[in-house]
């Protein structure tokens, strides 16, 4: 499969968003998700059609197909791993969501898995994890 830019990610990440609250998605509610224009959103979720992604009737709603589904569950799962490790390193909310929206994207497979190993090790040796950020707070103290 090619390469999947940040505008398709986001696209089918809101897309699945929408479909898990209300069943469907709409372009008009995606369009606001994004803080995009509908007629942007509009060419993307056809080309997003094309590629497989999208089941999509022109003025109607739309929801992801087996192989959009997928994507997006990969995409919310390194969002998951990535929220969760800057919680875990005691960032504030905002500032979490912020950052994982600018790096959630650049990351490659190997490297996710291991900032889920990371996450994992950490929920599970709580002390370590107590340990680190104590580290990290000596230091910063320093600067």
């Amino acid at each position: 499969m090619p390469a999947r830019s940040e505008s398709t990610e986001d696209h089918l990440e809101r897309i699945q968003e929408l479909v898990d609250r209300v069943g469907y998605a709409r372009v008009s509610d995606l369009a606001e998700a994004l803080s995009l224009d509908r007629s942007t959103v509009s060419n993307m979720v056809r080309r997003l059609a094309a590629r497989g992604f999208v089941n999509y009737q022109r003025y109607r709603g739309f929801t992801l197909t087996d192989a959009g589904r997928t994507v997006a569950a990969d995409i919310r799962d390194r969002h998951h791993t990535l929220s969760a490790l800057l919680a875990q390193l005691g960032l504030g909310a905002e500032t979490v969501e912020q950052e994982v929206e600018d790096i959630e994207h650049h990351l490659r497979p190997q490297t996710l898995a291991a900032l889920s190993a990371l996450v994992e090790f950490w929920q599970t040796h709580p002390a370590q994890l107590r340990e680190f950020r104590r580290f990290h707070k000596s230091r910063a103290g320093r600067r």
